[in-house]
């Protein structure tokens, strides 16, 4: 007995009933004022504030990032970051926006030295007389010996 052909256009999308949600989302709102994590601990668990700090099914990251001077400048980035997005929505905080310029200076500061030290971050990175971005190691490779 032969089996019958199925159309291949038949069945090739997927369809939902008609009132069927993708999703249900949920996105707290952020009091004003609200309480700030350490940006070491807050870059771990993917938010500075603790009001927004709600782990995938409870679970908690715990570890930190290492000591070294790149973890350092993408730790200010994250601060910097998060807070531009407080800011968006809480323009109005002051203690906020200090904090957000203050990062912002720090960050400035951490990333010369660590360029004086380690070579540009990326292509937009002041290079002097040169272009240095193709210049080894890499931002990455932290554990390179640089020679000269």
């Amino acid at each position: 007995m032969k089996m019958p052909q199925r159309n291949q256009e038949q069945g090739a999308q997927g369809r939902l009933p008609a009132m069927a949600p993708l999703a249900n989302p949920y996105v707290p709102f952020q009091l004003d004022n609200p309480p700030v994590y350490e940006a070491s601990k807050g870059i771990v668990r993917g938010t500075l504030f603790p009001g927004l700090d709600l782990p995938f099914m409870g679970m908690i990251n715990q570890k930190a990032l290492s000591p070294a001077p790149l973890a350092e400048l993408q730790t200010m980035a994250f601060a910097i970051q998060e807070l531009a997005l407080y800011l968006d929505t809480h323009r109005n905080d002051m203690e906020a926006l200090e904090m957000y310029r203050a990062y912002q200076k720090m960050y400035a500061e951490g990333k010369k030295k660590y360029e004086n030290e380690y070579g540009p971050l990326n292509h937009m990175s002041e290079s002097g007389e040169k272009y240095r971005w193709l210049d080894d190691p890499w931002p990455w490779e932290y554990c390179a010996n640089r020679e000269g």
